[in-house]
């Protein structure tokens, strides 16, 4: 039977398929609270529920596996699986990571608009919280074969950092908080406002200017 949301475990143990990070050592288990992937009051809830509905039958196709199947592998209930693909549960981040595991697919595989053009870029609402305007935001992927940095930059008025290409295979990831960052990719140039988020190979010449009159503060994820 599938158990309450109220105790589950909210570190994750995944076969380096988490947030990818392969390789991952396990995560000490603690129990908490757990919210579901979307509140039930949240506008965004019928957009993603409908989403890991299509996303979870097909992969469970293309797995030929049956929902019985699934649910003895993932060791989530059988009847929780037929409302998730229905599209009439909410369901837990906890136990989403238990089907993609199974399916033996990334997590973000189940939240993803099953059109995108982009397969890294994501922009999709993972969880809301019962307060207004409390929400997580999958904005892309990337495969690491090493290590991902997380690095937070602040450039004043004027400032720029310009980089060499790095080897193949890496890349950036860019989320913008504060002010509006250049990026120049070769001859190419990227506008970044506050709030938007910008992903790009960096085995090619590149540099971070700030032309504005306020700082620029952003993060940046480097993938190894």
């Amino acid at each position: 039977m599938e158990e309450p949301f109220a105790d589950v475990m909210t570190l994750r143990t995944i076969k380096g398929r988490t947030h990818n990070a392969p390789n991952v050592a396990q995560y000490t288990a603690q129990l908490h609270q757990v919210s579901n992937i979307v509140h039930k009051d949240s506008s965004q809830r019928a957009s993603v529920l409908q989403h890991v509905s299509l996303n979870v039958r097909r992969l469970r196709h293309a797995a030929d596996m049956s929902q019985t199947a699934l649910a003895e592998k993932s060791g989530v209930s059988r009847r929780m699986l037929v409302a998730i693909e229905a599209g009439e549960k909410n369901v837990s981040l906890t136990t989403l990571d238990r089907v993609a595991e199974a399916l033996d697919v990334a997590f973000s595989d189940l939240i993803q608009a099953p059109d995108a053009r982009d397969p890294s870029r994501i922009n999709e609402v993972a969880w809301a919280g019962a307060m207004p305007g409390s929400k997580a935001v999958l904005l892309s992927k990337a495969t690491a074969t090493r290590e991902v940095e997380q690095w937070e930059w602040c450039l004043q008025p004027g400032e720029v950092y310009p980089s060499q290409p790095d080897a193949d295979g890496w890349s950036e990831q860019i989320y913008v908080f504060e002010g509006c960052l250049t990026l120049m990719l070769g001859e190419q140039r990227q506008q970044i406002a506050t709030g938007e988020f910008f992903m790009f190979a960096s085995n090619q010449p590149h540099s971070y200017r700030n032309d504005g009159d306020v700082a620029t503060r952003f993060v940046r994820n480097v993938v190894i």
